[in-house]
C-alpha cells in the first residue's frame, strides 16, 4: 500500500516536471518572438493620445534595457497563457470525468479572451481617464511633471496587467464550481470581504477622487455578481455530473 502510494507520488511529481519542462521551451519560444514584436510595441504606447504630449526620460543608463525586456517578458507571458493553463488542465484532467474534461478544456480560450478584454478595458478606458486626471491636477497644482520612462512603463503595467487577471474572475470560479471545489453559497457568504478587496484593488489602482474610484469599483462588482451567476450554472452541471457518476459506478 505504502509502494503504490508511494509511486503515485512519485508518477504525480514526474508528470508535473514534464509539463514545467514544457512550459519552460515555449516560453524561451515566446521570448525569441517578442524580441520582434517588443520594440514596435514600445514605440507605439510611447506615441499614443496619452503620451504623445509627454517628455518621457530615462534617468538611468539602463532604463531602455530594462523597459526593452519587461516588455518581451509580458509579452511572452501573454502568448503562452493559453498554454499554460491548457497544462495546468492536463495535470488535473485525469482526475476527472469525461464530460467535465471536455467542458473545462473549452473554457480556456474564453479564459484567454477574458484576459484580453480585462487589458483593454484598462487600456483603452481606465488608462486614458487616469492620465487626463493627472495631468490636469498637475496643471492646478502648476506642477511641472518630468517622467521618466520606466516609471511610465511601471505605471501602465501596474494599470493593465491586474485587471486582465481580474477580468479571469468568471471563468475562474466556472472551473472551481465544476470541480467541486466552490459552491455559489459560499461565494454569497463571502461577498462583503470580497467587495472590500475588490474596493481596496480599485483603490490602489485608481486617482483619489470618489468617480474615478467608482469609474472602476462598479464593474469589479459587477464581475463578481457575474462570477456568482456562472456558478450556479456550473454547480447545477456538478451535481448533475455527479449523480451520473454515482449511477455508473453502482450499475458495474
Amino acid at each position: 500500500m505504502t509502494n503504490d502510494k508511494q509511486l503515485t507520488i512519485i508518477e504525480h511529481i514526474d508528470e508535473l516536471r514534464k509539463r514545467l519542462m514544457v512550459i519552460v521551451v515555449f516560453f524561451v519560444i515566446a521570448v525569441i518572438g517578442s524580441f520582434f514584436i517588443a520594440k514596435p510595441l514600445i514605440h507605439y504606447l510611447q506615441y499614443t493620445e496619452e503620451a504623445k504630449s509627454l517628455t518621457l526620460n530615462a534617468f538611468n543608463v539602463t532604463d531602455p534595457i530594462v523597459i526593452y525586456l519587461k516588455v518581451i517578458i509580458i509579452v511572452a507571458g501573454i502568448l503562452i497563457s493559453p498554454l499554460l493553463a491548457y497544462q495546468l488542465w492536463s495535470f488535473v484532467s485525469p482526475g476527472l470525468h469525461e464530460t467535465e474534461r471536455r467542458v473545462t478544456l473549452s473554457y480556456i480560450p474564453f479564459g484567454f479572451l477574458l484576459f484580453l478584454g480585462g487589458l483593454s478595458f484598462s487600456y483603452f478606458v481606465l488608462f486614458p481617464y487616469v492620465m487626463k486626471f493627472t495631468m490636469a491636477l498637475s496643471q492646478e497644482l502648476e506642477i511641472t511633471q518630468t517622467l521618466g520612462i520606466n516609471e511610465y512603463f511601471n505605471f501602465l503595467i501596474q494599470i493593465t496587467i491586474p485587471f486582465g487577471l481580474i477580468f479571469q474572475m468568471p471563468i475562474l470560479t466556472l472551473f472551481l464550481t465544476r470541480l467541486g471545489m466552490i459552491e455559489p453559497a459560499l461565494l454569497v457568504r463571502v461577498r462583503k470581504y470580497a467587495f472590500f478587496v475588490l474596493f481596496v484593488i480599485a483603490a490602489i489602482i485608481t486617482p483619489p477622487d470618489l468617480f474615478s474610484h467608482l469609474f472602476v469599483t462598479v464593474p469589479l462588482f459587477l464581475l463578481y455578481e457575474v462570477s456568482i451567476i456562472i456558478s450556479r450554472f456550473g454547480y447545477r452541471k456538478f451535481l448533475k455530473a455527479e449523480q451520473q457518476r454515482q449511477i455508473e459506478e453502482l450499475n458495474e
